[in-house]
């Protein structure tokens, strides 16, 4: 092998193993319909898309137009009241989308389920998968990320979709790939990352995967070869003007909190200890601001962490409804359909249960009555509302005791760096997509020597 074949081996290529779109469903929005035809095209790739911006009806079409091409059935795998919403939605637009239970279901055509009931599938049989929410698959050594990945080992035609992830979360983007048979995480982290590694006492522990200084424009043109990525449709050169939405106002409500008997000053909560006891201790005030809020609202979302906190707001909010862990599937599904019907006033739940995926432009108060550490949680939650269709301005009340400042100031951080790192993977990968979009390239590393090589003289030659 010459060394030029080498250079060449170690390129990464734009992979499109899909077809020409002969059919598309006729809602779709202009630039739906232009990346729903590059999906159709690469065969297997994602829709890193933010909330909003349509992705329901664009994994609808493409599970349609997969089914048309193969004559053969396709499956969405959604969370839980997920599923229905979108076969509500697949009515309006047209789209015969059959809601199973399990196999017994399965139509030829378009299939939707829920993750917890993937087992009662045979999943040889369908030759489309979309995964909707697909940062479920986040958790590289988790259950349901290991059973996804070996029972679609094999399908030809792959869709993940879901909002715009951490620019700096990237087990979901490594996972994501491989499920899509781009690249293997190991291979990705290999390519572009760095085992950053420090000596405590002697010994070298790993602190986690650092991006390669000069690999980051190169990781985001990478991605941009699989996945499409944006905020609003302009990120692609289409008119994004009905995408502006209205005003979002949060407003911080902190609950006093009383000093130590040893101390002058309210010492802040550090250790995952302190922090729950400082909000057992705040509990009572914060329910009670909660109340009062939600008395006045038309229709409010009260989010909560700990299951004590959700049952203390369940008792003071008249008329709420309350959506735990435990509760049956039955229960949690007409708790969120009814809530997004506007037949719910007040519904109470945990971002990790009810934070995903669900439309509730219908509704523009929400509460947080107390923060966890998580701001893609938090983000995800705000986002229920606040998305495309949402006609009035969204309030968001965070209610947390002066104990646990810390924590909303480690949210207001994370913010901060996931918008400008967001911006910045945006900004590097718009032209890429776009190009992509229209067909007219092919990605792959460039390699630009700087240097003439020079032979050492006593090397024989």
């Amino acid at each position: 092998m010459t060394y030029d074949e080498f250079l060449k081996s170690k390129e990464y290529q734009s992979i499109e193993s899909g077809f020409d779109a002969k059919y598309l469903n006729e809602n779709l929005f202009d630039y739906q319909e232009a990346i729903v035809k590059w999906a159709l095209r690469k065969g297997r790739a994602a829709l890193f898309e933010d909330t909003g911006l349509g992705k329901t009806i664009q994994q609808l079409s493409w599970a349609e137009s997969v089914h048309k091409h193969t004559n053969e059935p396709v499956l969405i795998l959604a969370p839980l009241a997920v599923a229905e919403q979108t076969k509500q939605e697949a009515h309006k637009f047209g789209i015969h989308c059959e809601l199973c239970s399990s196999q017994e279901d399965v139509v030829n055509g378009v299939n939707i389920t829920n993750y917890d009931k993937l087992h009662k599938f045979d999943t040889d049989v369908f030759s489309g998968i979309v995964l909707d929410e697909s940062s479920i698959i986040k958790s590289y050594s988790g259950k349901t990320t290991n059973e996804l990945l070996e029972r679609f080992a094999h399908t030809p035609y792959k869709l993940c979709c879901t909002a715009t992830p951490s620019p700096n979360d990237y087990t979901e983007i490594g996972t994501t790939a491989e499920f899509l048979g781009i690249m293997p995480r190991s291979e990705m982290l290999s390519t572009f990352f760095i085992n950053d590694c420090i000596k405590r006492k002697g010994k070298q522990e790993r602190i986690g995967w650092r991006l390669k200084g000069h690999a980051e424009k190169e990781f985001f043109k990478w991605i941009s070869t699989w996945a499409m990525m944006i905020k609003n449709p302009k990120d692609l050169g289409f008119d994004g003007s009905r995408f502006d939405l209205p005003e979002l106002n949060i407003h911080e409500i902190v609950v006093e909190s009383t000093p130590e008997e040893t101390s002058l000053f309210v010492e802040y909560a550090e250790t995952l200890t302190e922090r729950r006891e400082a909000r057992k201790q705040s509990v009572e005030e914060r329910v009670r601001i909660a109340n009062k809020i939600a008395k006045k609202s038309n229709q409010c979302l009260v989010w909560c962490d700990y299951n004590y906190e959700s049952e203390m707001l369940y008792k003071a909010i008249h008329g709420s409804v309350e959506v735990k862990g435990s509760d049956d599937p039955e229960h949690k599904k007409n708790a969120m359909i009814g809530f997004a019907a506007g037949k719910i006033k007040t519904l109470i739940s945990k971002p990790s249960i009810c934070g995903f995926g669900m439309n509730w432009q219908n509704c523009n108060q929400m509460i947080f009555c107390g923060l966890s550490d998580s701001y893609e949680q938090f983000y995800q939650a705000i986002r229920r509302c606040y998305r495309f269709g949402q006609q009035n301005a969204v309030d968001v009340y965070v209610i947390i005791s002066e104990k646990e400042m810390k924590v909303l100031e480690n949210i207001k951080r994370k913010q901060a760096e996931h918008m400008r790192m967001s911006d910045e993977m945006i900004k590097i990968m718009s032209q890429s997509a776009i190009d992509e979009i229209k067909g007219i390239t092919k990605k792959k590393t460039e390699y630009l020597p700087q240097n003439e090589m020079e032979i050492p003289k006593w090397l024989p030659f």
